[in-house]
């Protein structure tokens, strides 16, 4: 009994020792807002007061300090903050001199962020594997930087990176996409997102790439369409249809043709001058 009594004793003093440092510890001062995010040569203002008496207050900072007063306000002011690492801290003598620094995050946005092929360049074939890369350029912090990769309105994929940078970086990322018909004509883009968190700016800042756009080489589908009333007329179409995007321009060409024509579709009228003879063998032709 006597044994966990001393032990009651000796942790109600230990108990009150800590108590005591902790109250000792604390610094009187108070930031407003506890935490800032300033985007590079942009302005920032902090607040720092105290609600007790003092021999003197300022700020310390690469940027900015405010020297020593007896006021119990003051404000650490920059307008154009071009320092990456800056760690200021408000400072007070009371009793000893203590400090609290403030945590603040500078943040750039990219110069740039654009999107292409990886070795590819012109109309794609469908079912075949193809990469796209987002470049990222001059950005920070890069720890808070996310890559989303959208086709159309729809999100794909996305890429966070865990390197650990205050200063701008250069990033990249890659996207391998395996398209089909039904995506002819589909854009695809990425988006570089800067989320700080919720005390960060909101909504956070964000810069999209432009758009790349799916394209396929020609898959053609012709028919051909003969009515010979007699053999000194003749009505004739020819139809030469080219599915492809972007849309194909079209050129006939023949011994017969005294001009050439841009049009999918030869008429009748353009090949009043071609032989009957001539008009018998492309019908065979064609419909084999």
């Amino acid at each position: 009994m006597f044994q966990r009594f001393l032990g009651f004793i000796y942790l109600s003093a230990v108990s009150q020792l800590v108590s005591l440092t902790g109250t000792e510890a604390e610094c009187p001062v108070q930031l407003n807002p506890q935490r800032a995010f300033v985007r590079y040569r942009g302005s920032v203002a902090v607040n720092c007061s105290t609600s007790v008496s003092h021999k003197g207050i300022g700020w310390e900072a690469s940027e900015g300090a405010v020297p020593k007063t007896s006021n119990s306000l003051i404000t650490w002011r920059v307008s154009h903050l071009t320092e990456w690492d800056i760690k200021p801290f408000c400072y007070i003598n009371h009793k000893k001199q203590c400090q609290v620094e403030l945590p603040i995050t500078v943040y750039k946005t990219p110069d740039s962020v654009s999107i292409s092929f990886v070795n590819h360049r012109g109309p794609m074939i469908e079912e075949q594997q193809y990469e796209l890369q987002c470049d990222v350029h001059d950005v920070a912090p890069v720890q808070n930087l996310t890559v989303k990769w959208y086709k159309e309105q729809t999100l794909l994929n996305q890429t966070n990176f865990t390197e650990d940078s205050r200063t701008p970086v250069n990033v990249n990322t890659t996207l391998l996409i395996r398209p089909d018909r039904a995506d002819d004509g589909a854009q695809y883009w990425c988006e570089a997102e800067l989320d700080l968190g919720a005390e960060g700016p909101q909504p956070p800042p964000k810069e999209t790439s432009g758009l790349v756009e799916l394209y396929y080489k020609p898959k053609h589908s012709s028919s051909t369409e003969f009515n010979i009333i007699q053999k000194d007329e003749v009505k004739l179409t020819l139809n030469c249809t080219v599915k492809a995007n972007p849309a194909p321009t079209y050129t006939w060409h023949s011994d017969h043709l005294k001009e050439e024509i841009s049009s999918s579709v030869l008429q009748s009228s353009t090949l009043k001058h071609i032989p009957y003879q001539w008009l018998e063998y492309s019908k065979q032709r064609l419909a084999v």
